[in-house]
């Protein structure tokens, strides 16, 4: 389980099946439980899918408007050039 730390506001988060591979953005309250919920396969739709489980990036944020509006991709290449799971870094 993902341990993210303990902080008011919502999460912005990328999911994807590996690199240069189907991408998800999401935006959550409880980003732990919402990964854990994408890896074992509880949450119906695209994410299920197209097998898309690996977390690659993820922000806090006070507003959901401003967790919406960042420019995830660039952040991914400049942050996290590989696309690695940052799972053992969230927490």
């Amino acid at each position: 389980m993902i341990v993210v730390p303990a902080k008011a506001g919502t999460q912005s988060f990328l999911v994807n099946a590996g690199r240069d591979c189907t991408l998800y953005v999401g935006v959550t309250s409880n980003l732990a439980s919402r990964i854990e919920a994408h890896r074992l396969g509880l949450v119906d739709g695209f994410t299920k899918k197209y097998d898309v489980k690996i977390l690659v990036y993820f922000e806090l944020h006070d507003e959901m408007y401003e967790a919406i509006q960042r420019e995830k991709i660039q952040l991914i290449e400049q942050g996290n050039p590989e696309w690695s799971d940052l799972s053992d870094q969230a927490g």
